[in-house]
């Protein structure tokens, strides 16, 4: 019971984070913002306020 319980978690927590990685914005763009040509850095917040790598 233990273990198909970790199992399920761990590979739940896989999808999820998979799934959160596929539906950015940024993942599939090349083009930098304008604003990052002229050398201004922009920090990105994500919906919490905590600042986005």
């Amino acid at each position: 019971m233990i273990d198909n319980f970790a199992l399920g978690l761990s590979h739940g927590l896989l999808l999820l984070t998979a799934w959160l990685l596929l539906r950015r914005d940024d993942l599939d763009r090349e083009d930098a913002k304008p604003s990052m040509k002229r050398g201004r850095t922009e920090v990105k917040t994500s919906r919490w306020g905590r600042p986005r790598a």
